[in-house]
C-alpha cells in the first residue's frame, strides 16, 4: 500500500457521503401486508379490533381508568401535611446579618449601596459597585452562623 492509497483511503472514511445516494427503503418486502409505518389495516386487524371494541361495551373513551379507591385523596393530604424544610444555615445568616457581630460590614454595605443608588437615580449609570463591602458583609454572617450551624448538626 502506498502513500496515495493510504490518503485515498483516509479521505474517504472522513469525507461526507455523495449526494446521489439512494434514500433508504422503507417497509418490509412483503406484498401481503402494508408496509409498517402505514395508517392501512389488514381484514384480520380490523376484525380483531372490531370484537374489542364490543367487549368494551361500545364506549368511545380510550385508555386505563383509575380506580376510586380513595388513594387519591390521602395522597392529596400527605402533600398538604407535609412542611417545606428551612435550611438552617440561610436562617442563622440572616440572623447573623442583622447581629452586632456584622453591624460594622452591614453599615458600609447599606451605606454604599444609598450612594450607589444615588448615582443611577442623578446620573443614570454608577460610578462603583457594592461588591466588596457584600463580600465582607456575606464573610461576616458565614463566620458567625459557622459555630452555630455545625452545633445543631451535631
Amino acid at each position: 500500500m502506498g502513500i496515495t492509497d493510504f490518503f485515498s483511503a483516509a479521505w474517504d472514511t472522513f469525507a461526507l457521503p455523495s449526494a446521489d445516494a439512494e434514500a433508504p427503503v422503507q417497509g418490509g418486502s412483503s406484498t401481503e401486508t402494508p408496509a409498517s409505518g402505514t395508517d392501512e389495516e389488514s381484514s384480520e386487524e380490523a376484525e380483531v379490533n372490531k370484537q374489542d371494541a364490543k367487549k368494551s361495551g361500545d364506549s368511545e373513551e380510550q385508555g386505563h381508568r383509575p380506580s376510586d379507591d380513595g388513594d387519591d385523596e390521602e395522597e392529596a393530604e400527605e402533600e398538604e401535611d407535609e412542611e417545606e424544610i428551612v435550611d438552617p444555615k440561610e436562617t442563622l445568616e440572616e440572623e447573623c446579618k442583622n447581629s452586632k457581630e456584622c453591624h460594622g460590614p452591614k453599615h458600609h454595605y447599606d451605606e454604599c449601596v444609598e450612594r450607589v443608588t444615588g448615582q443611577i437615580d442623578n446620573d443614570g449609570k454608577a460610578s462603583e459597585d457594592c461588591v466588596e463591602e457584600f463580600f465582607h458583609l456575606v464573610h461576616c454572617a458565614t463566620a458567625c452562623a459557622a459555630p452555630k450551624l455545625f452545633a445543631q448538626l451535631k
